[in-house]
């Protein structure tokens, strides 16, 4: 997408590339063909399990495969809007700028910062764009497109990562678990690893020796849980204009900070962890004592592009340690 104020129009694209369809099709359709062996059984139960996952395996596939890629060029005076299905022919369509009548930028309840152009026509027909990708200048892209086409009163958004605020917030703030909780989740694995052993009591049959280590095992597995269970509840990140403010929890629930001041950087990079690269996006920042940060998951790479690059120029990172 180019939708940067120096360039003299907007550009936003959704829609994953052949590549990326066929690595999610290939991964839908290996799942699928794990349960074709329950065809040649003789148990209905199996059969119909093999045939339902080799249905949705079938439509997941097809959906994937059949999922148009949709390009928006918003010009000052036009919008023209280009939409193509794999292998099939390119579809477009020219919206006016007398046509457009209002503007709104709702968000995305899947990703926070994530924002969409809505546009109502004289018509009463309502457009919705693909996500605006440089999250970091969410405001000033809509101000300019919502002057360029005399729209009034649009709402500016509310934008946890916009470069206009003093301070970008990646993740949501952190709150420990409740002790009530976490000695739930601790009994509930004291109880998962006694069932087996307990069962074999009650029917009278020796117990192995697999039921006879879960025990040692579920008494772990609740102290662990006890004691370690606020380290999932992940990191929120401050950024500012000259450092970043790492907030996380010990395992008891007290909060801890951690600081990252430009001159500590050693890289930043774009990582991904997850599945995909249309959601599952981070920065990564290794300091030179050999620390490494990763932040709250952004959303595609693009995305975390745009905010890495705002991370760069905030903090000031010298050229040669960005590999954004």
């Amino acid at each position: 997408m180019d939708d940067a104020t120096t360039s003299p129009d907007i550009r936003l694209r959704e829609g994953a590339s052949i590549a990326q369809r066929l690595v999610m099709s290939g991964f839908a359709a290996a799942v699928a063909l794990c349960f074709t062996p329950g065809l040649f059984t003789h148990d209905t139960l199996e059969v119909i399990v093999s045939v339902a996952a080799l249905l949705v395996g079938t439509a997941f596939v097809v959906g994937i495969m059949l999922a148009p890629a949709v390009v928006w060029i918003i010009t000052p005076n036009e919008i023209l809007i280009g939409q193509q299905r794999p292998f099939g022919k390119l579809r477009t369509r020219i919206v006016a700028k007398d046509d457009i009548r209002g503007l709104q930028v709702p968000g995305s309840k899947r990703a926070k910062a994530r924002f969409q152009l809505a546009f109502t026509l004289a018509s009463g027909e309502r457009l919705t764009s693909p996500p605006i990708s440089d999250v970091t200048h969410v405001r000033d892209t809509v101000a300019r497109i919502a002057a360029q086409f005399d729209v009034p009163d649009v709402e500016s958004p509310v934008n946890p990562l916009d470069a206009s605020n003093p301070e970008m917030r990646l993740g949501e703030p952190l709150e420990a678990f409740s002790a009530r909780d976490i000695r739930i989740v601790a009994l509930i694995a004291v109880a998962l690893s006694a069932v087996p052993y307990a069962y074999k009591l009650w029917r009278g049959w020796p117990p192995s020796h697999v039921d006879i280590l879960l025990l040692p095992l579920g008494a772990i597995a609740a102290f662990a849980v006890y004691r370690y269970a606020n380290l999932v509840t992940g990191a929120f990140w401050i950024i500012r204009d000259s450092d970043i403010r790492v907030e996380r929890l010990w395992g008891d629930g007290t909060p801890r900070a951690d600081h990252i001041e430009g001159h500590d950087v050693k890289t930043i990079t774009v990582d991904r962890r997850g599945r995909s690269e249309d959601e599952h996006c981070i920065v990564t920042i290794r300091l030179r004592s050999g620390r490494r940060f990763r932040s709250p998951r952004i959303g595609s790479r693009i995305e975390a592009r745009a905010v890495g690059a705002e991370i760069v120029r905030r903090l000031g990172i010298a050229a040669e340690n960005s590999k954004i």
